[in-house]
């Protein structure tokens, strides 16, 4: 039986190596050591992000910290590239979808592990500042929460938060996911949520993908008939936000019910 050929001996590695880490140990020698250049880019990076902090950082050297874990021992600048090539921003690169990403040359399960532990570190973070506290009084860190949530992603998402008497959040849960451009919603499902938890009022929120967050005539009809349907039970809502890439819209403020 003929052997497939190979340029490393694939026995002398662990056997929990990602691809993309079999392949760099390969190229960093029988040691897996890596070159010294690569040793020196990374210690330059690792300082000046200690010293000056992420802002002056592009996107991509962010993404190169990032893939420093994931790929120890390979050059990555030309992976972090493509996945800005191919996604657009820091932002969508660790929020794109698990499959998305393994579409990119180079992405292994390593890179998308650490993509979704990023993720979901910003959003745990984001979502400490607002669980628990009036919403009405926290707004800006509402909508930073959302935003940092929902700017991202490449198909809609619809959430609702439920607040207590003193408006303070006691859930935020998602209630659908739909495509590119559109997401079902039911009003009697939010509402029997609503009564699930005693919630005395609700902020809708959505994410319009395309980066416009300015609604349609479908997401004020949605709006109204939710209000109608928690007006019912006395259950008040406050605002239906539109998210989009970098700002958002009130429908309450803009006036659409």
């Amino acid at each position: 039986m003929s052997q497939r050929p190979s340029s490393f001996h694939e026995s002398a590695l662990p056997l929990f190596a990602d691809p993309d880490e079999a392949r760099a140990m390969a190229l960093a020698g029988p040691a897996g050591r890596q070159p010294s250049y690569l040793r020196d880019h990374r210690e330059r990076l690792r300082t000046r992000f200690m010293q000056g902090g992420a802002q002056p950082l592009p996107d991509y050297e962010l993404l190169e910290l990032v893939l420093f874990r994931a790929i120890p021992r390979q050059d990555v600048k030309p992976l972090a590239h493509r996945l800005l090539e191919t996604f657009g921003d820091f932002g969508r690169v660790v929020s794109a979808s698990p499959a998305r990403l393994r579409e990119v040359s180079g992405v292994g399960e390593a890179v998308i592990q650490e993509f979704k532990i990023v993720e979901a570190s910003a959003q745990r973070l984001a979502r400490s500042r607002v669980i628990n506290r009036p919403m009405l009084s926290s707004w800006q860190a509402l909508i930073d929460y959302c935003h940092t949530a929902m700017a991202h992603r490449e198909t809609e998402q619809f959430r609702t938060l439920y607040l207590d008497r003193k408006n303070v959040l006691i859930a935020d849960q998602e209630q659908a996911q739909g495509t590119i451009d559109h997401v079902p919603v039911y009003p009697r499902e939010v509402v029997k949520r609503a009564l699930e938890l005693n919630a005395s009022a609700l902020i809708l929120v959505h994410n319009h993908p395309s980066g416009d967050p300015t609604p349609s005539e479908a997401d004020i009809a949605m709006t109204r008939q939710i209000e109608q349907a928690a007006g019912v039970f006395g259950i008040v809502v406050h605002d239906h936000l539109i998210i989009g890439k970098s700002t958002e819209i009130s429908l309450r403020s803009a006036g659409y019910f």
